[in-house]
């Protein structure tokens, strides 16, 4: 399973993008294929996404959510971004390249050359949910600056510990 995460952070004033990796770039890898992406938002420059794509098994996943929060629990990310992190889990379930010029013939949902099942990306959906349970509930405790776009995007629960 390739499970995907997609984070919102926003800069404080005055800060720069090159605070933010600094602070952000971890020092310990998972262990396992991972490619992160940070992009910067066209209608607000001090927006960063980061999308993690990372091979686990559910087995895995505790022991991955570990090292990150190790990594961020000593980072001096507080000072560089607001406090609320906007965020998104997933499961990949199609992988599609769309280079080639011209018409393209349509093909089933694939990732890695296989087929995806339905069934399995249903039970790995549900064990997600059950996983990151407490990163899914809105935080009451935290101010809410902006609105999430979309309900799958929740707040920060922990002070810096987030990919």
């Amino acid at each position: 399973m390739i499970a995907v995460a997609i984070l919102r952070r926003r800069l404080r004033e005055g800060r720069s993008y090159e605070e933010f990796r600094r602070a952000w770039f971890h020092e310990t890898g998972f262990g396992t294929p991972n490619r992160m992406f940070t992009a910067l938002n066209v209608a607000d420059p001090r927006e960063v996404i980061v999308i993690a794509l990372t091979e686990t098994s559910l087995e895995n996943a505790t022991q991955l959510i570990a090292i990150d929060a190790s990594e961020r629990s000593g980072s001096p990310l507080d000072a560089i971004i607001e406090p609320e992190i906007e965020r998104t889990f997933g499961v990949l379930v199609a992988e599609d390249d769309f280079s080639a010029a011209g018409p393209i013939e349509y093909r089933p949902a694939s990732v890695g050359g296989e087929e995806t099942d339905e069934s399995e990306v249903r039970l790995a959906l549900e064990a997600g949910a059950r996983l990151l349970a407490p990163y899914l509930e809105p935080d009451p405790l935290r101010s809410r600056a902006r609105r999430p776009r979309s309900g799958s995007a929740v707040p920060d629960r922990r002070s810096a510990a987030s990919p």
